[in-house]
């Protein structure tokens, strides 16, 4: 345990009647560690050349998009870490973000659609009160808690896009970050090119502060790396340990083609689109190896943990919404209900491995291991905050829990084999939804079952027998799918959903258990 200096906040420290017996024995106390998020737009969980699918054995097993792309440094993080492969997220951007920051599902927080920058997007059948207007300054988030009660240099670096324009949340330096480069309402770039001045035509989706690379042969993400790195470094020369919060624009439309990297993809049989998305990824990777080089450079590379993930399922230009192959041989993209909607790349390290290292043997992480058991984005604040020996305030509810005994390489007998996501909205392409995981099983429910392109009301799945989500049981297992529903009721029930409105708009529309006419 460490000693924390405390700023006024009403945050008390875990274990710290420990740490205050283990310094009055005389040992040293351990520096706190450094934690970089790295963060990537629209990445799901095959956008990669690292699999992350394994066989019955636990094995990874590739596919032919790990052949397709180049993630060299994914690679390299993965050796040193552990990788997870039932790693949840919602199935829009917005929501996510908001959950990372707050450890609250979306259903609590409320922001369950992404957020337009400009106007209320809830939909034709939303939830006329969703939280459109984002995060808050009054807001409790994992920034503020780093920066107030750990005595951190919270850094935002990239894409924000936690509230709509002239609202609090729109900018970063409102919800706990003490530095904020190019973060605003927007959810994506206007242009990848600082000869286009990354946009800066187009007065909502322009990329603010970056104004010394307009006008240079430069990509976006490599502008945002070069960005980050100089702000750590100016943290670890005012011995200050740091939360980098590198959330790239990247991958996300538009599919500008980086220069750097198109001769990789030019004789790939793909199309123009497909082939700029390549670039995008590639360029994301060779950002988290410059990162990982950077705080090896300045010695602080073994009191860095990084954590690497996608905000959502891919939206690689490869085929339709619901299609097995954006994410093949997983069904379906970003905003579907299906797996390759939700399931996203999620990796956990040392910048450099040294399990002597005092600050290692505290948060220990074992090397080359994939771990299977589910977890989602509502994990990152309850991880993150004990890595730094904080404690989540008693005040503010969390959906998440601490991911350390699998980051051990331990199967944590505690955490439960669930996942919730709620989009009671349109404008996506799966419409007015809620699936609920619990084990291999896996149900979706649509609220207004004509928006759904299956025109049903249950989809119920099997995973562990079908990946692909290919056969749904809804007819053939009734009593799975009640007691699925049940479940899902009751944690919709507990973290105080909203639901769609109805055609009238006279009544919420909450979800119904099945009758035997709905399943037969």
């Amino acid at each position: 345990m460490r000693t924390i200096i405390y700023r006024p906040f009403c945050v008390m420290l875990l274990g710290s009647l420990m740490a205050a017996a283990v310094l009055a024995a005389g040992q040293q106390a351990v520096a706190a560690p450094n934690v970089i998020l790295f963060l990537v737009d629209d990445m799901g969980i095959m956008d990669t050349s690292l699999p992350f699918l394994t066989d019955e054995q636990g094995n990874a097993v590739r596919h032919p998009l790990n052949d397709y792309y180049r993630t060299p440094n994914m690679e390299r993080l993965a050796q040193q870490g552990v990788r997870l492969n039932n790693f949840y997220a919602m199935s829009v951007c917005s929501p996510t973000r908001a959950s990372i920051m707050t450890g609250q599902n979306a259903s609590r927080h409320h922001t369950t659609n992404w957020i337009n920058p400009q106007s209320n997007n809830r939909g034709p059948f939303g939830p006329a009160d969703w939280n459109w207007t984002g995060l808050k300054k009054s807001d409790v988030t994992l920034p503020r808690l780093l920066e107030q009660a750990g005595g951190y240099r919270t850094i935002h670096v990239g894409k924000g896009h936690f509230g709509p324009a002239n609202h609090e949340g729109a900018e970063p330096l409102n919800l706990g970050f003490d530095v904020n480069i190019a973060g605003h309402a927007a959810g994506h770039p206007a242009s990848y090119y600082g000869t286009d001045n990354f946009g800066e035509k187009n007065p909502v989706q322009a990329v603010p502060g970056l104004e010394k690379y307009h006008g240079q042969e430069i990509f976006l993400t490599e502008a945002l790396t070069r960005e980050a790195k100089q702000q750590v470094t100016e943290a670890v020369e005012a011995k200050q340990p740091f939360y980098l919060y590198m959330a790239h624009y990247a991958v996300h439309a538009p599919f500008q083609s980086d220069p750097r990297f198109a001769d990789h993809y030019r004789d790939s049989g793909k199309k123009p689109q497909a082939q700029a998305f390549a670039t995008l990824i590639e360029g994301m990777d060779k950002s988290l190896g410059d990162l990982l080089d950077h705080v090896e450079s300045l010695g602080v590379a073994e009191e860095t943990i990084v954590i690497f993930l996608g905000d959502n399922g891919s939206d690689a230009p490869l085929g339709g919404a619901h299609e097995i192959a954006s994410a093949a041989p997983l069904r379906g993209k970003k905003g579907s209900h299906y797996e390759g909607g939700v399931r996203v790349p999620m990796i956990a390290g040392w910048a450099k491995s040294n399990p002597a290292n005092p600050v290692q043997a505290a948060v220990p992480i074992a090397e080359g291991q994939i771990q299977s058991q589910v977890a989602s984005v509502c994990d990152l604040l309850p991880t993150i905050l004990s890595i730094a020996e904080l404690d989540n305030p008693a005040n503010h509810p969390v959906d998440g829990f601490a991911l350390q005994p699998l980051l051990a390489g331990k199967h944590d007998d505690s955490r439960p084999e669930t996942f919730l996501m709620h989009y009671p909205h349109s404008v996506h392409r799966s419409n007015y939804f809620t699936i609920y995981r619990h084990g291999d099983w896996k149900i979706a429910y649509h609220y207004l079952p004509k928006t759904n392109p299956q025109n049903k009301r249950y989809e119920l799945f099997n995973l562990a027998e079908d990946p692909t989500e290919s056969n749904d049981l809804s007819s053939s297992e009734p009593e799975q799918l009640a007691r699925m529903m049940g479940e899902m009721i009751e944690q919709l029930a507990a973290t105080g959903a909203q639901y769609p409105t109805s055609r009238d708009r006279a009544r919420t529309l909450a979800p119904q258990m099945p009758n035997k006419r709905e399943t037969n």
